[in-house]
């Protein structure tokens, strides 16, 4: 049965939107860890919910992460806070507020344009990364993404404020006409192979270290899943790329952080549509996390939508979440109009708990 989308959407966010700005709505503490990791900690079966959380969160964060019913944090920080020290006080901290932290991400060390293009000094970001993957490891924490695209910090291809979602809310807009006519990124046009090589060589350095530190390590798709952008090939532009990544790399630790609006950009150009991937990958178990967002159409043009008014069925995608029997998390990705916390958001995110229930009700 299809769930009517506008008359869910209502109901969710009176429930849910209602609870959070009273401060009153509290949920039952987490107490899940990955499948893969250091703690003691007994698992949550099925889905968990996650959540981006500030790298130095406020009570005001953590109370609208409980009272959304958020079980996982991800954070991203700098590489001043790539230490044993700043994960397992943030991870102590969460735990006692029932929350558990999933990742903490290095934005200095997630697709630097050193590493990715094989630029001056990408040998000393190898060496960072792989003494955060073993911090990690020692703090118990058990996975992180990581996105081999050199674009990934320029936001000048996207467009803010040229169009909304529902309700007027400002969003962002990729358009391949405006795209193909800016500048190179990086000063010259790179071939698709000096990027595979750059992979292969940034892989086959950190996995023997993840795999000894017991971290699995999540490669994010090219986002948008263009040929190239900027002078940049973008590789994990389809479903062809992540076979060969996984030959490449020949690691139960490395996998797939499928974020469902990105695949979504790529339409037919991916090879599998996003549930063929997601029941791929998840029944393989290499489905490490999901981005749970949406968008209005597939390249060349396209908006980043509200859950619910998004091309993809969002419930279809929840159900083969189920039927995979995944165990990992998802969470809110690019939400129309705000950051980490606010009415949107929260909308979001009990959306995405009625859908998990939904699913779970349906056995």
């Amino acid at each position: 049965m299809r769930t009517n989308r506008r008359a869910f959407g209502k109901q969710t966010l009176a429930g849910v939107v209602g609870g959070v700005l009273s401060f009153r709505e509290r949920s039952p503490a987490a107490t899940a860890v990955p499948p893969i990791g250091q703690t003691n900690k007994p698992p949550l079966s099925g889905i968990k919910i996650d959540h981006r959380l500030n790298p130095n969160p406020t009570e005001e964060d953590l109370a609208f992460f409980k009272q959304c019913g958020v079980e996982y944090a991800t954070i991203w920080t700098t590489i001043e806070n790539s230490n044993y020290d700043y994960f397992i006080n943030t991870r102590k901290l969460l735990e006692k507020n029932g929350i558990q932290l999933l990742n903490v991400g290095i934005r200095n060390l997630h697709g630097d344009p050193a590493m990715v293009l094989g630029l001056p000094g990408w040998q000393e970001k190898f060496e960072q990364y792989k003494g955060y993957l073993t911090n990690l490891g020692k703090a118990g924490i058990a996975y992180t993404t990581y996105a081999h695209m050199a674009n990934t910090h320029i936001e000048a291809y996207y467009q803010t404020g040229l169009a909304t979602a529902r309700g007027g809310v400002p969003t962002r807009v990729f358009d391949w006409e405006v795209a193909k006519n800016l500048p190179l990124s990086h000063g010259r046009v790179y071939q698709e192979e000096e990027i595979w090589a750059t992979f292969t060589r940034f892989i086959k350095e950190v996995m023997p270290v993840a795999e000894k530190a017991r971290v699995r390590i999540g490669v994010h798709p090219s986002d948008p899943p263009l040929p190239s952008l900027g002078g940049v090939p973008c590789i994990f532009r389809n479903f062809a790329a992540y076979e060969r990544a996984m030959e490449i790399a020949r690691s139960e630790y490395f996998g797939v952080c499928l974020c469902v609006g990105t695949w979504a950009e790529g339409g037919q150009t991916m090879g599998k549509d996003v549930y063929e991937a997601l029941r791929y990958f998840g029944n393989g178990g290499r489905l490490f996390k999901v981005h749970f967002r949406n968008v209005d159409a597939p390249l060349p043009k396209f908006r980043e939508m509200f859950l619910d008014e998004g091309y993809v069925d969002m419930y279809r995608v929840m159900q083969v979440l189920r039927e995979v029997n995944y165990q990992g998390v998802i969470m809110p990705d690019h939400v129309p109009g705000e950051g980490l916390r606010g009415i949107n958001t929260a909308y979001t995110l009990g959306y995405m708990r009625a859908l998990r229930s939904r699913v779970y009700a349906r056995g």
